[in-house]
């Protein structure tokens, strides 16, 4: 079975761009009228100038197929960040080395008490957020971390540097569930003008970690494209082709897809595309009319009226209340949120500064269901046996 990586040079990615800026009425309505896409032909008229005309019906398709897999559900987790110690240099990243904040890696005892005070806000689901540092992966913490948060944090998942599929296997044992690895950029030009030095240089190497932490028998694959780096549209449709790739050889796992927009951050790196709260919106309804069945992420990087929004327009999960440096929840105060927010070793500002509780009520309020939790251990099959090269 080809890897992605060996797939994305035959992509045709520059003609489907040039379809989607082309794109008319006449081509447009068939697929509108049929309420979703069966390939990237038609994915790439409904990320189109055309379509963003259209995003009323294009918001009625999503939510129609959201709540028929779905349902009216929202999954919540929070990201806890372990370390924003680096070994790259990324221009648009506030952990990367050459910017100068406090470097913090948390002992597992802290990043204990960090779990505990999640769990104390309802979280049930965490994201382990690292930056690329040998020493993670070398020496048990990572493993060990995990073992330490899982009684009370029954679903764990890893942001941290790419792996082979050896050293994934060891992080599953221990009990994680999940990975998240973006792309950053599939454009490889910018790629590897915005990193610069590491590890991280490796464009392909980094585009074949889902296949590979698949091999290690993940459950959850997430993938993504930091917006703002290459013209959205571009990498919209990069993303939507690596998920059908992805949902297409690696089915005993569940795809999720991100669309991170670039934030302010240390360093003062400035996006160089801007993309629009509309044709945000308008990416979320093209990926779900195409990928049904993908999990959806949004983050509180995006405001709270854009996030309460798509509450009901196809996202089916969403982090909250997040701390994007090593060791900001564990000093919480319900009744001084916003105060306790500075925070000087973070990798990104974050926008919406809503408590856990606070943005539970909003999705209650939408008439939606925030969950905690959305399976037990008792009840996870035996994984695939690996079917991806190491």
């Amino acid at each position: 079975m080809a890897s992605f990586s060996e797939i994305f040079p035959t992509l045709p990615l520059d003609a489907l761009h040039r379809q989607s800026l082309d794109t008319t009425e006449k081509t447009l309505l068939p697929v509108l009228q049929r309420g979703y896409a069966r390939n990237l032909a038609e994915f790439a008229p409904l990320v189109s100038p055309a379509a963003t005309r259209h995003l009323e019906t294009l918001s009625r398709h999503s939510q129609r197929i959201t709540r028929k897999h779905f349902g009216k559900t929202i999954r919540l987790f929070a990201p806890l960040y372990l370390s924003n110690e680096c070994v790259n240099i990324c221009k648009y990243c506030g952990f990367s080395r050459h910017v100068d904040i406090p470097r913090i890696t948390l002992p597992v005892d802290q990043a204990v008490t960090e779990s505990e005070a999640l769990a104390g806000q309802g979280f049930r689901s965490i994201l382990l957020v690292a930056g690329e540092h040998p020493k993670y992966v070398s020496n048990g913490y990572v493993e060990e971390v995990i073992r330490r948060i899982l009684p009370v944090m029954p679903s764990v998942a890893l942001e941290l540097g790419p792996l082979n599929t050896e050293g994934y296997v060891p992080l599953v044992e221990a009990g994680c569930e999940g990975l998240v690895v973006y792309q950053e950029t599939y454009h490889e030009e910018t790629y590897k003008e915005m990193h610069t030095a590491g590890p991280k240089n490796r464009f392909h190497w980094r585009m074949e970690t889902p296949e590979r932490a698949y091999g290690a028998r993940f459950r959850r694959l997430g993938i993504g494209a930091l917006l703002g780096l290459y013209d959205w549209r571009w990498e919209v449709i990069a993303l939507a082709a690596h998920a059908l790739h992805l949902t297409r050889n690696c089915w005993h796992a569940q795809i999720t897809v991100s669309l991170p927009r670039l934030r302010p951050a240390p360093g003062e790196f400035q996006p160089r595309y801007v993309m629009s709260d509309r044709e945000f919106v308008q990416a979320v309804c093209a990926l779900r009319m195409l990928l049904p069945h993908a999990g959806i992420v949004l983050s509180t990087r995006e405001p709270p009226y854009l996030r309460d929004g798509l509450i009901n327009l196809g996202i089916t999960t969403m982090s909250a209340g997040s701390s994007t440096e090593p060791g900001g929840y564990s000093s919480y105060n319900q009744n001084e949120w916003k105060q306790t927010r500075e925070q000087e070793g973070e990798q990104f500002e974050i926008s919406d500064e809503r408590s856990p509780a606070e943005f539970a009520a909003a999705i209650r309020a939408r008439g939606y269901e925030p969950v905690w939790k959305d399976f037990d251990q008792s009840l996870v099959s035996p994984a695939a046996e690996p079917t991806v090269s190491k």
